[in-house]
């Protein structure tokens, strides 16, 4: 399956789960119904994908985890906040700069409208 497929089925993913539970639950509720429904969907999901850091030349874990990998091309960060701030998008496009991934999505799930709450994002290597 291509990138686009899996963002796809992501996003029609986060609205199924969205309309059936409705805001208001903890973000690990979320991920764990995410990581279920894209299953169904005959995609691989990796919860707590490590995201090690490599400077100079040393490869570092400190314990930095994605919320979840999909199909080993797409990184999701779950979120169930008030409002998105800049350190949260900072947070997914450093994850995408040292995982080497390149799509990412972040997903508020405490928004009336799961559409508000979904943001893609890309990090493109200069």
């Amino acid at each position: 399956m291509d990138r686009e497929e899996v963002a796809h089925h992501i996003v029609d993913s986060a609205v199924a789960i969205h309309t059936a539970l409705g805001p208001g639950l903890l973000e690990s509720v979320y991920r764990r119904c995410l990581m279920y429904e894209l299953g169904l969907r005959g995609l691989d999901v990796y919860a707590e994908y490590p995201i090690p850091i490599l400077y100079k030349e040393v490869v570092l874990d400190f314990g930095y985890r994605a919320d979840l990998l999909v199909d080993e091309c797409i990184l999701v960060e779950n979120k169930t906040v008030d409002a998105i701030h800049p350190i949260h998008r900072a947070q997914l496009l450093t994850y995408l700069k040292l995982s080497g991934h390149s799509i990412g999505f972040l997903i508020n799930w405490k928004v009336t409208r799961i559409k508000h709450g979904i943001q893609r994002m890309i990090w493109q290597k200069r």
